[in-house]
């Protein structure tokens, strides 16, 4: 893949990447589009990475099936798709992370403490490796992209991070490749995170600016159906992810929540 990227950019190819873990969605794809739009040529990567998984979570559950993935990148003109296994990425001898400090401890962080040093050590590896020029990554995974952002500028990285929107089913869900967890019941309720989400922005409209207030009526509306067990709902800044009370500027409203096994998230982003 070094070789590939060295070669491309010898050619003055502009290289794009989507980093995924596979199972790959229309989510996937629309940032394979975006990435097409932005660049010449497109690299996707697919790897379950273990070491963003923590103990007791579903690592080797992780839906998986190569051959659908690369029937659906291949229609839509992804040029390379860079597939390694455990054993290339992580040697035996392997003894070096990448940690964003701070960033790393809120939200989903609170919870799974060790996941976003798993998330920055593979990107960080990936981006050394695929050498891209720009690297799309997926609003739904907000935290996430905040704190890729942060590393790329922590870190000198040559590359553009863009954040592309959340592709969400008819019903409002976001995709994801958990989704196919979901027992029928337990997907009719997972279509709450985003009614609430909806139901946010219906009050911030109307002039709500207390977060305890909108926090309360995301909760009512989550807590109503059985299948739901709430992780966090918070709202925070964009930037730092420091708590607000008031919705002042930019912010982030993020929903992590359990719909039997599975474990969701989603997000918003407000503008006063």
């Amino acid at each position: 893949m070094q070789k590939i990227s060295d070669e491309l950019r010898r050619e003055k190819k502009t290289i794009g990447f989507v980093p995924t873990m596979g199972y790959i969605h229309e989510g996937h794809l629309s940032l394979i589009d975006v990435s097409n739009r932005n660049s010449d040529i497109t690299v996707a990567s697919i790897f379950v990475n273990p070491t963003q998984f923590g103990a007791g979570e579903d690592y080797r559950e992780y839906p998986r099936d190569i051959e659908m993935d690369k029937m659906l990148l291949k229609k839509r003109r992804c040029s390379f798709l860079f597939y390694p296994d455990v054993d290339a990425m992580y040697s035996k001898y392997f003894k070096t992370e990448v940690y964003v400090k701070d960033l790393s401890r809120f939200l989903c962080g609170i919870r799974r403490k060790t996941h976003f040093k798993g998330v920055t050590t593979v990107v960080a590896k990936l981006f050394n490796i695929v050498k891209p020029d720009i690297a799309v990554f997926g609003q739904k995974d907000a935290q996430q992209a905040i704190i890729i952002k942060r590393m790329v500028e922590d870190l000198n990285y040559n590359t553009k991070v863009i954040i592309a929107p959340i592709i969400r089913e008819k019903d409002g869900l976001a995709m994801s490749s958990r989704n196919v967890y979901l027992a029928k019941g337990e997907r009719k309720d997972a279509t709450v995170i985003y009614n609430s989400l909806k139901e946010t922005e219906h009050m911030i409209e109307n002039g709500v600016r207390n977060v305890s207030i909108i926090v309360r009526r995301i909760r009512e509306m989550i807590s109503s159906k059985k299948s739901a067990r709430i992780d966090y709902i918070k709202a925070v800044e964009t930037k730092d992810l420091k708590p607000v009370n008031e919705i002042k500027g930019e912010v982030l409203i993020a929903v992590a929540c359990y719909f039997g096994k599975a474990r969701f998230i989603d997000n918003i982003i407000v503008k006063v």
